[in-house]
C-alpha cells in the first residue's frame, strides 16, 4: 500500500514559536507595567485586522508602532522615538519557547516539510528565526506581507499551498492563536492549536483536530500517525 504523503506544516511565529514574555521587562521599565505588553500586542492585532476588513492593508511593523502610540496615550505615559524603536526592535530578538527546538527537530526527522507563515514582514521573520536558532529547521520562510493580506484572511494560507506545490487540504497550520486556526480551517487547511499560557480556542465555528500543550506533544502525535 502506498504511504500517504505527510502534510506540510506551516508554523505561526510570534507567540507560537517565540516567547513574547521576553518583552515584559522592557514594558515594565518604559511603561511601569509589564502587563501592557499583552495590551500592546492585542491592540496591534486589532489595527492590523481593521486594516484588512476595511481594505486598507496595514503591515505588522506599522501596526506595532501605531499600537504603541495608542497604549502611551491611554496610559498617559509619553514615550520617545528611542524607546519605541527599542520595543519594535526587540521583536527581532525573541527566544524560542523551551519545547520548540526539540519539537521542530523531531518533526523534521519524521519527514515533515516545515515552513513558517507569519504576519511579520519577511525581513523581520528571517531575522527572528536566525536569532532564535531555528532557521535550519525550516524548508522555507513565508510571510503574509508577500500577498498583502494578513492572516486570518485566506491568501496567506493559499500562499503556502502554492509555494509548496500542494492542495490547501495538505497544509496544516500550527498556531497558538484561535483566530489563526479559524482562518486556516475556513480556507480548507487543517490546523493544530498549541495551548500556550493564556491561549484558548474560540468555541465558535470549526475546531482543529489537534490540540496540544507544546511542540513536543505535537511531534509525538503527528509522527505516530499513519
Amino acid at each position: 500500500m502506498k504511504q500517504r504523503q505527510r502534510d506540510v506544516l506551516a508554523f505561526d511565529v510570534n507567540e507560537t514559536l517565540l516567547d513574547l514574555r521576553e518583552l515584559d521587562p522592557v514594558f515594565a521599565r518604559i511603561f511601569g507595567d509589564s502587563a501592557l505588553r499583552n495590551a500592546w500586542f492585542q491592540q496591534m492585532l486589532q489595527l492590523s485586522f481593521v486594516g484588512g476588513l476595511t481594505g486598507a492593508y496595514v503591515d505588522f511593523t506599522t501596526a506595532q508602532r501605531a499600537a504603541l502610540e495608542m497604549v502611551a496615550e491611554r496610559t498617559g505615559k509619553a514615550i520617545g522615538q528611542t524607546e519605541a524603536e527599542e520595543i519594535i526592535g526587540s521583536m527581532r530578538s525573541l527566544p524560542p519557547h523551551s519545547d520548540v527546538i526539540d519539537g521542530l527537530r523531531a518533526l523534521k526527522e519524521a519527514g515533515f516539510r516545515q515552513v513558517t507563515l507569519t504576519n511579520s514582514p519577511l525581513e523581520v521573520a528571517r531575522e527572528q528565526l536566525e536569532f532564535a536558532g531555528l532557521t535550519e529547521l525550516f524548508d522555507d520562510v513565508l510571510s503574509a506581507d508577500e500577498v498583502k493580506e494578513l492572516k486570518p484572511g485566506p491568501e496567506p494560507y493559499r500562499l503556502v499551498a502554492a509555494r509548496c506545490g500542494v492542495e490547501i487540504s495538505a497544509i496544516r497550520l500550527v498556531a497558538a492563536h484561535s483566530w489563526d486556526v479559524s482562518g486556516a480551517l475556513a480556507t480548507g487547511a487543517k490546523a493544530a492549536f498549541i495551548r500556550r499560557p493564556g491561549m484558548v480556542l474560540s468555541p465558535i465555528g470549526r475546531q482543529p483536530d489537534l490540540v496540544v500543550d507544546d511542540l513536543r506533544a505535537l511531534s509525538a502525535r503527528l509522527a505516530a500517525a499513519p
